[in-house]
């Protein structure tokens, strides 16, 4: 089989994410990507990064793989922004992000995105650990090990290991091929990145750790949390629990390293960062979000058993398990209490509003969520549950208006823009609804899309001047960044069009969003 430089290119960039799987293979098919896999262009600009990275987190989305719930994303985002302010580099956009997995892992892909597994953030002991995560993957973005490491490689390698994939991705897109081969091809696959991992390079490793020490310290937490955390999971190779997480697997830990670790933490200096209540309070709200609710129920009706149970975070996560088990009454009664003794908490009135609506209670579920935004105007996860409980009552209108005065001040998700989409879709605001897609559609990297819709949106009688002003403006910079050959091509494309060449991006942060 001969493989396109382009294929190559893409497929290869895949492995060295560590990131397999047919729904991903399938998603890179129809991307229209730098070419990367010849010699003399091993080295990849950073919009070629942005652009791989954004496609991979796009096929992650659309498999259901990133937990998209406004209050963990909030307390990630939150968090990773912290460190990133502080990477002394204005290069890379920072995306953090939670992936459903409850096993121990996190990792950085191209352009500046950082996903962590659900089960990482329950490992951790403290927010300092947690920092120490992604203040290290960070580093790896920022000193771009990724397209390093693709630099390394041999051309014969990226050829031999790019023709296994796409083989796999040809079958599975042609429905050509034996199950069992299909799936004993997958497993290789994996099995290839998981070599290429535990191969990482040691310098870039070590590296990765020096930059991330400083760059936590920078943002006031201890730098003692990264050498905590490996040594809270297993931090030698001796140690019989190593080859059961998945993260020293990606990131292998020695004592030396451990010991460097701490050395380095010592001479910037201990510094005193307590935990946010934020960081328990998305802890416990994981255990039900990633897993059985009944689990998480039985975990804290066993910690009541034992005579603990009783802090706010502890309390709030059975509330949460309630919520989604279906015993609304229950946590309605204690989230009521939790904000009689946190009246500051907006994790609580959140969760008060959720209740609420599944309990059916519509109307007060309204008022409650209108008075906490009063009280913590703009506040996100809050305006999110208060449109999703309008949109329910059939206040679209409504609904539109809140996010609107949001989103006019805040940068939304993906997620939360097609949120806004659907709101002003349901109310009547047809070409809104157009808007706010075509900019879902550019935070996933995908500019024909966008182009399209922005081109419905023109198209539409009775938009007003404001409207199509703005509509256009978008327009022209969606085309500015589209490869030189579709920029002319586009007015005739439509929604229906989405293989190939979708999503192309010559700036890669052209109208980007993420």
């Amino acid at each position: 089989m001969r493989l396109s430089p382009r294929l190559t290119g893409l497929l290869t960039f895949a492995l060295l994410g560590a990131l397999t799987g047919s729904s991903f293979l399938a998603a890179a098919a129809e991307q229209d990507l730098p070419e990367m896999g010849s010699a003399a262009n091993a080295a990849v600009s950073l919009d070629e990064e942005y652009r791989v990275g954004l496609m991979v987190v796009r096929g992650m989305r659309d498999s259901g793989q990133i937990l998209e719930d406004p209050e963990v994303s909030e307390y990630i985002q939150s968090i990773g922004h912290r460190i990133s302010s502080r990477a002394d580099e204005g290069a890379h956009h920072f995306y953090y992000f939670v992936v459903r997995d409850s096993s121990i892992n996190a990792f950085a892909l191209p352009g500046g995105f950082i996903a962590v597994h659900s089960g990482l953030l329950l490992a951790t002991r403290n927010e300092n650990e947690l920092a120490g995560v992604l203040a290290h993957e960070t580093a790896h973005v920022t000193q771009r090990h990724l397209a390093r490491s693709l630099v390394d490689q041999s051309h014969a390698s990226l050829v031999s290991t790019a023709a296994m994939l796409a083989a796999i991705l040809l079958g599975a897109t042609a429905g050509r091929g034996s199950p069992d081969a299909m799936q004993g091809a997958i497993v290789a696959a994996q099995g290839a990145a998981i070599q290429h991992q535990l191969n990482y390079s040691r310098a870039n490793e070590y590296e990765a750790d020096r930059i991330g020490i400083g760059t936590m310290a920078a943002a006031d937490f201890d730098p003692l949390g990264m050498a905590s955390f490996f040594e809270t999971i297993g931090h030698t190779e001796g140690n019989p629990a190593y080859n059961s997480f998945e993260f020293l697997q990606n990131h292998p830990v020695t004592a030396n390293r451990v010991a460097e670790s701490r050395n380095r933490a010592e001479q910037i200096g201990r510094i005193r960062n307590t935990d946010s209540q934020s960081y328990g309070l998305t802890r416990e709200r994981l255990r039900t979000l990633v897993g059985s609710p009944e689990a998480a129920q039985s975990y804290y009706a066993g910690l009541v058993k034992n005579g603990s149970g009783t802090s706010p975070e502890q309390r709030y996560g059975s509330a949460v398990a309630k919520i989604a088990m279906g015993n609304a009454d229950a946590a309605i009664a204690d989230l009521k209490a939790l904000i009689a003794e946190h009246p500051k908490v907006t994790q609580y009135y959140g969760a008060l509003g959720q209740a609420l609506l599944i309990d059916g209670q519509i109307k007060e579920s309204k008022a409650q969520l209108q008075e906490s935004l009063r009280l913590f105007p703009r506040n996100v996860p809050l305006t999110i549950r208060l449109a999703e409980t309008l949109m329910r009552a059939g206040d679209n209108k409504q609904a539109h208006t809140v996010l609107l005065d949001l989103f006019n001040v805040v940068e939304p998700t993906p997620d939360q823009a097609r949120l806004i989409a659907n709101a002003a879709n349901a109310a009547g605001d047809i070409a809104d609804s157009y808007y706010y897609m075509s900019e879902f559609y550019i935070m996933s990297g995908e500019l024909m899309m966008a182009s399209n819709q922005l081109q419905l949106a023109l198209g539409l009688p009775g938009t007003n001047a404001i409207q199509r002003a703005r509509f256009s403006a978008r327009l022209e910079e969606i085309r500015a960044a589209l490869p030189k050959e579709r920029r002319g091509s586009d007015a005739g494309e439509r929604g229906g069009e989405r293989g190939g060449e979708r999503g192309g991006n010559d700036s890669g942060r052209g109208p980007r969003s993420n």
